[in-house]
């Protein structure tokens, strides 16, 4: 029975050195798995959503402050496009070499935010530059729209001309420098001939207050841009359809 016993445990060895992935390793944890998937690939071993709990969101103004909310959903417009993320429970994502900043302008089809990693000294030169009254760079389809109306890169204009007696803009389009929906607004009135102004929110508090005033009044949720008024017609997101409609019902 003794030498029976010896030969059993020796082939069991002889599996688990042949076999390794057969199972002589311990299974590991939904939490293991997610973070080992993360430093493989890059990803944030978390989704961000207006739902997650449980993780810091560090946003920063246009002075180039920081400041720290708890739900994405807190988050202001002027600090939505680079905001980083942290999960108090997890080392990940903790390390100056590699933070995770999320983009909570706009939503994946999941409804989840795009999450990116790069390095904490980036991050803060992204404070830096604010503090130095710079913004964010013109996205590719930005800069085009920008080269056929230079007002655009200055970060707004007026298709009314001074002394034009129809200077009343129709549209008030509220903004900022990097929202090609934003661009895509102006162009799209100048094509119609349609008086407007841009204001980006991002550059002028006061703007920023005056859209979130309109919005409120409309019982209007913020977290996304551009913002229209029409006519006294307060929408969010451009869509020429319903642009052209609340013209149409204001003339």
């Amino acid at each position: 029975m003794k030498g029976r016993a010896e030969r059993i445990t020796a082939l069991l060895a002889a599996c688990c050195i042949l076999l390794p992935s057969a199972g002589c390793s311990r299974k590991r944890t939904g939490n293991e798995t997610a973070a080992a998937s993360a430093g493989d690939n890059g990803a944030a071993p978390f989704t961000v959503t207006d739902a997650s709990d449980g993780l810091l969101f560090t946003w920063i103004d246009e002075h180039g402050d920081f400041h720290v909310e708890q739900k994405a959903a807190d988050v202001p417009l002027v600090g939505r496009d680079s905001v980083r993320v942290v999960d108090p429970t997890r080392e990940e994502g903790t390390h100056p070499e590699r933070i995770f900043v999320a983009d909570l302008r706009t939503t994946q089809p999941d409804g989840s935010y795009l999450v990116k990693t790069m390095t904490k000294p980036q991050f803060d030169e992204l404070a830096v530059a604010r503090r130095k009254g710079k913004t964010a760079l013109l996205e590719p389809t930005d800069a085009a729209a920008a080269a056929a109306d230079p007002r655009l890169a200055k970060g707004g204009g007026s298709s009314a001309e001074p002394g034009d007696p129809n200077a009343r803009p129709a549209v008030i389009i509220y903004g900022a420098e990097w929202c090609g929906a934003c661009h895509q607004a102006a162009a799209y009135l100048r094509s119609k001939g349609i008086p407007y102004v841009e204001k980006d929110i991002e550059a002028d508090r006061g703007a920023a207050r005056e859209m979130q005033g309109k919005l409120a009044k409309a019982g209007l949720g913020h977290g996304s841009i551009p913002v229209l008024d029409v006519r006294g017609k307060v929408m969010v997101g451009f869509n020429p359809r319903v642009v052209d409609e609340a013209l149409g019902a204001a003339m």
